[in-house]
């Protein structure tokens, strides 16, 4: 199991209590600061996650930890009929309900409030399910993989998009300063909550990423699990099956 990295150190809230408390307060600057401290990159990492899933040309899809709805707006590409965005931050869905409404995507989009590891879902609803940069933050990741299984159809289609740690020199080593020295700085310049961003740097440098979470996949019960690392290796997308 990871090491449990919560963003409030002195807070008796749990891990899920403080995550919400944490992307409530930094939701208006999220989808801008996003975009400096990625270099816009982000973007493109969600373009590839809708074109590995538009070839299983899925009807409908679940896009858990939707945040501001970026990726819930973007696999609109892949023809799905019914997409639903499910984030536990009612402040994140704030701003994605109005992104969703500009595009005029109401009709294929729905945006809803949701516990990840508690989903609200029957048993086999989903033809895909996808994450991005949210596992991480699930209080118990092998809980909230289980529920991603179990409302998955059978043959359904899992692609998490997840930072990661760089494994070769000297991205390795550049990738170590910036996180530490430079993105929490830049956190604090644009956001009111200080905590945020260190948060999210050191819960991705002890996500089990890469094979260890292929592990994990194969162990909730995924199969043909696979991950392709991106940019260096500073992020993957794990594509994973339900049995048919």
């Amino acid at each position: 199991m990871p090491k449990k990295i919560t963003p409030y150190k002195d807070s008796e809230l749990g891990k899920k209590q403080q995550v919400t408390q944490m992307f409530d307060s930094i939701s208006g600057n999220y989808d801008g600061l996003n975009r400096v401290i990625s270099f816009g990159i982000d973007v493109k990492w969600r373009k590839e996650v809708v074109a590995l899933l538009k070839k299983e040309k899925p009807e409908s899809i679940l896009d858990i930890a939707t945040g501001t709805g970026d990726l819930a707006i973007a696999l609109v590409k892949t023809g799905a009929k019914k997409i639903v965005g499910l984030d536990i931050s009612p402040g994140m869905l704030s701003v994605g309900k109005d992104k969703v409404q500009k595009k005029e995507l109401d009709h294929t989009i729905e945006m809803v409030v949701g516990d990840s590891e508690n989903l609200s879902f029957a048993d086999n609803t989903f033809d895909a399910v996808t994450v991005s940069f949210g596992v991480r933050n699930f209080e118990t990741l092998e809980t909230g993989l289980a529920e991603i299984l179990r409302v998955l159809k059978p043959n359904g289609t899992l692609a998490v998009l997840e930072t990661a740690v760089p494994t070769k020199t000297p991205f390795k080593q550049g990738y170590r300063f910036y996180t530490k020295n430079i993105l929490p700085v830049i956190g604090k310049l644009f956001s009111k909550d200080n905590s945020a961003y260190g948060y999210l740097s050191e819960s991705a440098a002890v996500f089990p990423h890469g094979e260890n979470f292929n592990n994990i996949l194969r162990k909730i019960g995924f199969i043909d699990v696979t991950n392709k690392p991106q940019t260096f290796g500073v992020a993957s997308i794990y594509v994973a099956k339900k049995k048919s």
